[in-house]
């Protein structure tokens, strides 16, 4: 029995050095999108019709949270050991959102996760969400195809594509990230004021006689 009890614990010792020397998981840095988009001020005044933002369409390379690179040419990459904090199309929708209840011409806003009734929809494909070298640096590139949608019968009342590209100031992830935030501000007000405009102009439209 004595016997039997070393050969245990010499068993158990050897297991345990075994599990300390298995590899670790990646540990992974987790990035929100940054957003440096002004408040209005609480007196802005408001349209009076409402709007759904939905997530927008995307490959199945883009529908991911990992941060999309293209090192050269058109081969595919991301960048090892770090993530967005959810998926590249659902974090610009939510980031979007945020952005028009902080523009707040628009007073209702809601994303299509909640199936609010609204006025009109903003619907759009993405197709491009990522960083790009160009002559040694990352450029991060974004492109979407963009359509706003009455919402009853699913009429387009208006389309227009948006693009951005922003340099980044060099080639670490944190810069890159932040460089994703400014190009994504500058993409959301050119969005915010198209939608204002179209909305207006075709809202007007269906309430005359």
């Amino acid at each position: 029995m004595k016997a039997f009890a070393t050969a245990g614990a010499l068993l158990l010792t050897s297991l345990l050095s075994a599990c300390s020397i298995l590899p670790q998981g990646e540990a992974l840095d987790v990035y929100l999108l940054p957003s440096n988009m002004p408040v209005r001020t609480a007196d802005a005044p408001r349209e009076s019709w409402s709007l759904r933002v939905n997530r927008p369409q995307s490959s199945q390379l883009l529908d991911s949270p990992r941060i999309v690179v293209l090192p050269q040419g058109d081969r595919i990459s991301a960048y090892q050991g770090a993530r967005w904090s959810d998926r590249a199309p659902a974090l610009f929708r939510d980031r979007l959102i945020g952005a028009f209840l902080d523009d707040g011409r628009i007073g209702a806003v809601s994303s299509d996760d909640s199936r609010l009734q609204a006025d009109l929809e903003l619907s759009s494909d993405l197709r491009a969400f990522q960083s790009e070298y160009r002559n040694g640096r990352p450029e991060v590139h974004i492109l979407l195809d963009a359509r706003l949608v009455q919402a009853g019968n699913q009429r387009i009342l208006a389309s227009r594509r948006f693009e951005v590209r922003q340099v980044a100031g060099d080639t670490a992830v944190e810069s890159v990230v932040k460089t994703f935030g400014t190009a994504n501000d500058q993409l959301s007000r050119q969005l915010m004021d198209w939608v204002v405009k179209e909305g207006q102009r075709n809202t007007s439209d269906s309430s005359k006689p």
